[in-house]
């Protein structure tokens, strides 16, 4: 009588245990689902995939898309001339530059919309003004329809000749974006953000810890 008496108690806390552990199983298995629809959720779109591209920097050295592969880094464009926007958003990318200053998986890129003028020799003087690092930001010039393709067609930035009766000054030159934009490590457009509003750094911030972790 009394074994089984014990056979039973084995039996019920058997079943008993089994169907804890069926349900710390679920609760685990539910708790990771939410955490992956929740990463899935917060990540960030691919907007575009960059082609290779051929363009000259302000050390005269080719620059090309295979100089970024598994870096994340920021992009705007300038020129060298500009009386408006271009020397706040240098200013902004070199805060970001110094910000990863011992981080060798970030890196910057600023394209010129006047090649013309813009050759290596005045963009490393640009780039000296604004103190930058070469070893991690590109000045970029070249020809014209390259620099195009890639900042319009790739970037996604906006980029136009101003009419010479809607220049304000010889040195107005062109309507062109105020956005800094993203790439991952593969070469793929995933973030764009204003550069000359509140909050710009802590945006820019954001999207590389992002991808960085990825």
């Amino acid at each position: 009588m009394e074994s089984n008496v014990k056979m039973v108690r084995l039996v019920v806390w058997s079943g008993l245990f089994l169907v804890i552990l069926a349900i710390c199983f679920a609760f685990v298995r539910e708790q990771g689902a939410s955490i992956s629809k929740s990463n899935n959720k917060d990540a960030l779109p691919i907007i575009s995939k960059l082609s290779d591209f051929n363009l000259t920097n302000q050390l005269s050295e080719p620059v090309g898309l295979d100089d970024f592969a598994g870096k994340v880094w920021f992009a705007d464009i300038v020129f060298t001339r500009c009386a408006g926007p271009c020397p706040a958003m240098t200013k902004r990318m070199a805060e970001l530059q110094s910000y990863y200053a011992n981080n060798q998986n970030v890196a910057f890129v600023t394209l010129t919309t006047d090649p013309e003028f813009d050759t290596p020799k005045i963009m490393r003087r640009f780039a000296e003004k604004h103190g930058a690092q070469n070893q991690s930001w590109d000045f970029l010039t070249g020809k014209k329809s390259e620099i195009v393709r890639l900042a319009v067609d790739g970037m996604k930035l906006t980029v136009i000749n101003k009419p010479k009766d809607k220049q304000v000054s010889p040195e107005d030159l062109f309507i062109h974006s105020s956005y800094f934009v993203v790439f991952d490590q593969q070469g793929r457009l995933r973030g764009a953000l204003e550069s000359l509003e509140e909050g710009w750094k802590e945006k820019a911030i954001g999207i590389a810890t992002k991808l960085l972790t990825e």
